[in-house]
């Protein structure tokens, strides 16, 4: 797994003295963590489409197309609930934390890529989101052409992390954590961040 921040980022040359001494809970958010002024929107065909959600939870897992894992992805995480590849509006007050979710291959990187710009052009509904799991598509290591895009999809997102194939999920209908140290890392991160944002 690599949790990633935005590559097109660098890192201010002054204070790094300070920036080490400091501790952080949750894994920092790229400069690009709220919508941006001037972004152009996705053609309409290709936005993901909102729905009221009745209910609560701590956070929405978007899947940006079908068969992206929204659902396993929100089994995973305590008080989270999948979307059906829609951003939440919530029928109660508040802003709804949101995590999308792809698999690694070009269609749904396109589709991540979509949401991404749709969310940080202002098209998207208010909310918080917390960053991008890409989820391998296929057994074995991805191709590079494909590393590439997930690098360059995931600078859209506030953060991102590339998590590996499940040889389980597709002979049982389990719903626990994969024992690899990636899918552990991303829980705590994204726990971490749902707790220190969650009001």
């Amino acid at each position: 797994m690599q949790q990633s921040l935005n590559p097109w980022v660098t890192r201010p040359t002054t204070d790094e003295r300070a920036e080490d001494t400091r501790t952080v809970a949750a894994p920092p958010a790229a400069v690009i963590s709220t919508p941006l002024r001037g972004m152009v929107e996705p053609d309409a065909a290709d936005r993901l489409a909102t729905r009221c959600m009745a209910g609560t939870a701590r956070l929405w897992v978007v899947g940006t197309h079908g068969g992206a894992g929204e659902s396993r992805i929100a089994d995973l995480i305590e008080s989270a609930r999948s979307t059906d590849h829609c951003w939440p509006v919530l029928t109660s007050a508040g802003r709804p934390q949101v995590l999308l979710v792809c698999r690694a291959d070009m269609r749904g990187l396109t589709t991540a890529r979509n949401a991404l710009t749709q969310w940080v052009s202002g098209a998207a509904p208010k909310v918080d989101l917390l960053g991008l799991a890409v989820l391998a598509d296929a057994p074995g290591k991805t191709p590079k052409a494909l590393r590439d895009f997930t690098t360059l999809v995931g600078g859209g997102a506030p953060r991102f992390w590339t998590l590996p194939w499940v040889d389980a999920w597709r002979h049982t209908d389990t719903t626990e954590l994969p024992a690899g140290r990636e899918y552990q890392r991303f829980l705590t991160d994204v726990t971490a961040l749902a707790t220190a944002t969650h009001h």
